[in-house]
C-alpha cells in the first residue's frame, strides 16, 4: 500500500466511528445550527393503540393525536373553559337545539386538501354511522349512533364553505365542551377514503405537526407543519413520542438527557426531580380517578354484597401513602371533588376486614373465593405503578379469604379484554376530558356504554334514567343534584372501588417553556420550546 493510501485509510478509520455515532443519534435534541434545541422527546409508559383518535379512549393514543389533529373547540390553558379552535365563533338557538359554527378559512389538511364545512359534516357522518366498537366516544357523547332512539344528533349540515350547523334532538348542555374532546378531532376526508382501515396508522389533520412514522412500542415521530394556521407556531421542528414501559428506566432516560419530558413518576422519585437543578416538575390539577373495576357478568360479582365486601377490604389511606405522589387523596366517589355535583355527604367505605368477612358470609361465601385481578402494564397519571397497586390489593383481599391471581397483558390487549368483559376485576382509571360529571359517570357506568367505555358491564336502570335526565337540562344546580343522587346509587351498589384521585406530575428539563400541564391530561406541544 502506498503512503497516500495508508494515510487515507487512517483518516477514514479515525473518522468512521465518529460518523457512525452521529448517524446513530437520530433522537438527538441538539440543533447545533441554530444553537437552540428544536426536538422534543417525550417518554411515556405505553404505546398508542391507534392514531385515529375517534377509535380510542386511552390517553396514550390521544396525546399523540392532539399534535396532529384539531377539534372545533378547545380548552383554555389550565382550565376547562371553552375556547375557539377550528371554529372561530358560534351561536346557539333559543331552544338549545341548533348550533351554528363559523370556521377558519384557508386552512389546509396536511395532505393539501381543504378544511371546510363539508369536511366537518363528513367526519360526523362517519362517526354516527359507526358503532361502539369503532367510535366509542362518539356514542358516549351523543347517546348512540344513527338509528338509535337516544342518538342526539339530528343532522350536521354544511351551510356554506365556512359555516356548519349542528342540530340536536334534545338540549345538550355539555356540547361545546364535548366538541373539544380529542376523539372528535377533524380528519381529512380524502385521507380516510384513501387509507381505509389503515388510516389508524396514517392520520392526517390540520394540527401543528405532521405524522411521519410509527415504530410500534418504540417511537412515533412528528414533523413541524410549516403551513400551520397560526403564525409563529409550532415552535419545535420535531416531536418524538418514545415508549419506555418501566418507570425507573424512563426517569433514568431523563436524568441522562436521552429524553426531555416524561410521565409516570413513582412517588419516591418526586424529591429526586425537585432536588435536581436541571429538572422541573410539571403538576396537573386533580381531575381523574383510579379505580378497581368489577365485572358484573362474572360470578360472584353479580352480588352487591360481594362488591361491598371488597370495598371494605381495601386500606386506601395506606395505599395512597405508599404508592402515590404529593397531592393524591383516597377516593370515595366516581368523580373527583373539584367536579360540580360531587357528593361530599357520602361516607366512604371504612377499612374493615371483619365487616368484609361478614358480608362475604352473608353472600354465601364464608371461605372466600378465587378471582383474577388485571394489573395495568403501563404508567398512567391516575396509576403510576399498576403492578404495585395490584400486589397491594392482592394482600388486602387475601386477609378476607379472597385469593386474587394477578395477570397482565400488553396495553392494547389489556384495554380490549377489559372492554369485552373478560376480566374478573381490573385496574383502570379515567382522566376527565371536559370537567363535567357526565364525562365520568355516564362515560364509565351508563348501560348504553357497555362494550365501549363501561368495562364493568354495569347496567342499572335507575342510574341510567338519572344520567339521561341530567343530559337534557341546562340548569346546572338541577344537574348537580341528579349527579349527587347517582353517586348514592353507585355507593350502595358499587360496580367499581374508587381508589384514588391524583395530582399527576410530569418531569422534564428545566429549560422547557410553553408546556401546559392541563387538568384533562392532554399533551399540547404547539407552544413548547427550549430556552
Amino acid at each position: 500500500m502506498n503512503p497516500k493510501s495508508l494515510t487515507l485509510l487512517l483518516i477514514v478509520s479515525t473518522m468512521l466511528p465518529l460518523f457512525l455515532l452521529a448517524c446513530s443519534s437520530e433522537d438527538s435534541n441538539d440543533a447545533e445550527s441554530s444553537g437552540a434545541q428544536d426536538t422534543l422527546i417525550f417518554a411515556r409508559g405505553g404505546d398508542a393503540v391507534s392514531l385515529d383518535p375517534s377509535e380510542v379512549t386511552d390517553n396514550e393514543s390521544e396525546n399523540v393525536a392532539q399534535s396532529i389533529l384539531e377539534t372545533l373547540t378547545t380548552f383554555a390553558e389550565g382550565e376547562t373553559v371553552v375556547e375557539p379552535m377550528l371554529a372561530t365563533e358560534w351561536t346557539e338557538s333559543e331552544d338549545g337545539l341548533t348550533y351554528t359554527f363559523t370556521l377558519h378559512e384557508g386552512v389546509k389538511f396536511h395532505d393539501g386538501t381543504d378544511f371546510n364545512a363539508d369536511a366537518v359534516a363528513f367526519n360526523f357522518t362517519r362517526w354516527m354511522n359507526g358503532g361502539g366498537d369503532k367510535f366509542p366516544m362518539y356514542g358516549t357523547v351523543f347517546g348512540g349512533y344513527q338509528g338509535d332512539e337516544a342518538h342526539n344528533i339530528a343532522s350536521v349540515t354544511a351551510v356554506d364553505e365556512s359555516t356548519v350547523e349542528i342540530n340536536l334532538n334534545n338540549p345538550q348542555p355539555t356540547l361545546l365542551k364535548d366538541l373539544a374532546l380529542t376523539p372528535l378531532s377533524i380528519s381529512s376526508p380524502a385521507a380516510i377514503e384513501e387509507s381505509g382501515d389503515d388510516y389508524r396508522s396514517n392520520p392526517v389533520g390540520t394540527g401543528p405537526f405532521i405524522f411521519q412514522e410509527w415504530q410500534p412500542n418504540e417511537r412515533i415521530v412528528l414533523e413541524k407543519n410549516d403551513d400551520y394556521r397560526i403564525d409563529g407556531l409550532p415552535k419545535l421542528q420535531q416531536v418524538i413520542f418514545r415508549t419506555i414501559p418501566d418507570n425507573s428506566s424512563r426517569l433514568n432516560a431523563l436524568l441522562s438527557g436521552e429524553v426531555d419530558l416524561i410521565t409516570g413518576l413513582d412517588s419516591e422519585s418526586y424529591s429526586q426531580v425537585e432536588e435536581d437543578p436541571e429538572l422541573e416538575l410539571f403538576s396537573r390539577p386533580p381531575l381523574n380517578l383510579g379505580y378497581l373495576g368489577m365485572t358484573l357478568t362474572h360470578e360472584p360479582f353479580d352480588d352487591p354484597l360481594v362488591r361491598q365486601a371488597l370495598s371494605h377490604a381495601v386500606n386506601k389511606e395506606a395505599m395512597v401513602e405508599a404508592f402515590f405522589g404529593e397531592g393524591a387523596i383516597p377516593a370515595k366517589n366516581v368523580i373527583p371533588p373539584a367536579v360540580e355535583g360531587y357528593n361530599d355527604d357520602i361516607e366512604p367505605y371504612a377499612y374493615d376486614p371483619e365487616k368484609a368477612k361478614e358480608l362475604l358470609a352473608e353472600a354465601g361465601l364464608p371461605d372466600g373465593f378465587e378471582m383474577e385481578l388485571y394489573a395495568m402494564p403501563v404508567s398512567r397519571p391516575y396509576m403510576p405503578d399498576g403492578a404495585k397497586v395490584a400486589e397491594y390489593l392482592q394482600s388486602n383481599f387475601a386477609a378476607i379469604g379472597v385469593e386474587a391471581e394477578i395477570v397482565t397483558f400488553e396495553w392494547a390487549t389489556y384495554i380490549e379484554k377489559a372492554i369485552n368483559g373478560e376480566a374478573d376485576t381490573f385496574l383502570l382509571g379515567w382522566t376527565g376530558m371536559n370537567g363535567d360529571a357526565d364525562n365520568f359517570i355516564y362515560t364509565l357506568l351508563h348501560g348504553d356504554n357497555v362494550g365501549s367505555t363501561n368495562s364493568t358491564q354495569y347496567d342499572n336502570p335507575e342510574l341510567n334514567a338519572i344520567l339521561d335526565e341530567a343530559r337534557t337540562i341546562t340548569d346546572q344546580e338541577a344537574r348537580n343534584e341528579l349527579y349527587r343522587e347517582a353517586q348514592v346509587i353507585l355507593h350502595e351498589d358499587p360496580p367499581i372501588i374508587p381508589l384514588v384521585h391524583t395530582s399527576p406530575s410530569l418531569a422534564g428539563k428545566e429549560n422547557i417553556t410553553g408546556f401546559d400541564p392541563h387538568p384533562t391530561g392532554r399533551v399540547i406541544t404547539t407552544e413548547i420550546e427550549f430556552e
